[in-house]
């Protein structure tokens, strides 16, 4: 098994395609595929070796899983994260701009590079915790633009980046939560203006047990609605012994189910999903499910991939 090499030109190691992939969870094709079509990928080359990933590239690499994982289309997330070399560039070469020292001192800044005006207005907003322009941000996107691509282009980058403050600096969270409240009130008012679903068995939307983190099931719930796909929402940290009765009382033509954190799946939880008739798709989406799934689960990596998913089986 081939581990990182020292590479005197680089500060810290570099790491091999095979060692890069185990440390972000996905395969090797995937890396290659992404560095192919997207020009994210090793940034090092030794005469008579293969090409090594610096702490830079994986760096990028962390940003693009991140992004991916939200929803985000890899073309997007793969500009966002080669966008990302130039603040990394600047700050450690001590150079900044205002921007980078927030309004009136107080440094409430979410990294956006390269984002859109209404990127950085949204951002803004939810770092002062003023939930008023925040929601008719949000609004207004939803209406004019659907929820797939405003969680694509608007909310998931918004999220990332001030979670990644919070990584870096411990602070920031109480905007995640407001942002997130601000979302949650914004899709079912947006949902209830939508035509009346046109399939006959809901799809049921759940969050693993001990998963708190359900906006992104609310967030589907109201994709879902813009294709006339029923739902029915169960939401956070859901029981399995209430997930094995819902099923059986709705008749779901599929289940989806939610984790963020690998620590709340638990391995007996498909067992316990009752058998109906017709059977019910099962399908999981999020970062925790790192584990070897049955067969018979489908796992989706974005959010239009889901929704395609759970379109079909709610259409038979």
């Amino acid at each position: 098994m081939t581990e990182p090499e020292s590479n005197p030109g680089l500060v810290g190691p570099t790491l091999t395609v095979a060692a890069v992939a185990r440390r972000l969870g996905v395969a090797s094709a995937t890396l290659r595929t992404w560095d192919r079509r997207y020009g994210v990928g090793p940034s090092t080359h030794n005469a008579g070796s293969h090409r090594k990933y610096s702490p830079a590239d994986v760096e990028r690499l962390e940003i693009m899983r991140r992004l991916t994982l939200a929803g985000v289309t890899p073309a997007e997330a793969a500009r966002v994260a080669l966008s990302a070399d130039a603040t990394t560039t600047a700050r450690s070469s001590g150079s900044s701009s205002p921007a980078d020292h927030g309004r009136g001192g107080g440094g409430r800044v979410v990294a956006l590079p390269g984002a859109s005006p209404a990127l950085r207005g949204l951002a803004r907003a939810a770092m002062a915790l003023d939930a008023p322009s925040a929601s008719s941000i949000v609004v207004e996107h939803l209406q004019r633009y659907g929820t797939a691509w405003t969680w694509e282009h608007l909310l998931a980058p918004v999220l990332i980046g001030i979670g990644d403050r919070w990584e870096t600096t411990g602070t920031g969270v109480e905007a995640e939560h407001v942002l997130s409240e601000v979302v949650l009130a914004a899709l079912p008012t947006v949902a209830s203006t939508l035509p009346e679903p046109t399939t006959n068995r809901p799809v049921l939307l759940a969050c693993a047990p001990e998963e708190q983190h359900s906006l992104p099931v609310h967030v589907l719930a109201c994709s879902l609605a813009e294709r006339r796909v029923g739902s029915l929402v169960m939401g956070g940290r859901v029981p399995l012994d209430a997930l094995a009765a819902a099923v059986l009382r709705c008749g779901p033509s599929a289940v989806f189910l939610w984790a963020h954190q690998p620590d709340v799946v638990a391995a007996s939880l498909f067992n316990q999903i009752p058998l109906t008739r017709p059977p019910a798709k099962v399908v999981v989406g999020g970062p925790g499910w790192d584990q070897q799934l049955p067969p018979a689960v489908v796992r989706v990596q974005s959010l239009a991939e889901a929704v395609e998913v759970l379109t079909r089986a709610a259409l038979g």
